[in-house]
């Protein structure tokens, strides 16, 4: 991991993971000074799930491994509310981050190579199944083409993001690098919840 970069970040109470979909309505000063500026020179920013503190007021503390956030998408319904979706890119690791005047987080990151695609096994067809089944639910508009429900690496994400889990499962699941262990995760999660049979 030799790419290093600084990007602002948002620290949010859900997560974004590479190839995901994110819908922002930023109000806060300091993130509507952070999405023009993106707008403006068409650069990313980092989402962070929060360890400690909350999304709106006092700066909250992120946790250290995140996913850069490409804006796709924008709107501005009123004068001081900017609607944004976000695409998830890559993973990262806060490597050092300071805090500015305004309250707004800057970090130096290192970028975390993308999982490969990965062939979906047999004994993950289940998770292929939910997923289809909640985007179903969700709408489809709410997902980024092409959907690869034979990928391991693409369910694996759609789901941890999707899934009504704990942060910091969701923490956890971001920071594996097997698709395979972080399915395997999700499939017991659905199983102990007995959406899926054992």
């Amino acid at each position: 991991m030799t790419n290093t970069l600084t990007i602002p970040l948002f620290p949010l109470g859900t997560l974004l993971f590479p190839g995901g979909l994110l819908p922002l309505k930023l109000f806060e000063q300091r993130y509507l000074t952070m999405g023009k500026n993106c707008l403006r020179d068409a650069t990313p920013f980092g989402v962070c799930g929060i360890k400690e503190g909350i999304e709106v007021g006092a700066p909250a503390l992120p946790f250290s491994v995140g996913c850069i956030a490409k804006i796709v998408h924008w709107d501005m319904p009123q004068l001081g509310i900017l609607h944004i979706v976000a695409e998830g890119q890559q993973r990262f690791r806060v490597v050092s981050h300071q805090l500015q005047s305004d309250g707004l987080n800057l970090a130096e990151i290192q970028i975390i190579p993308n999982d490969a695609p990965q062939a979906l096994v047999d004994e993950f067809a289940p998770c292929a199944k939910i997923l289809k089944a909640v985007m179903e639910g969700l709408g489809e508009q709410h997902f980024q083409p092409p959907f690869e429900f034979d990928n391991a690496t693409w369910v694996g994400n759609r789901l941890a993001e999707t899934l009504p889990l704990p942060v910091a499962l969701k923490q956890q699941l971001l920071e594996m690098n097997d698709p395979s262990a972080r399915l395997a995760n999700l499939q017991q999660q659905l199983i102990d919840e007995g959406v899926i049979p054992s």
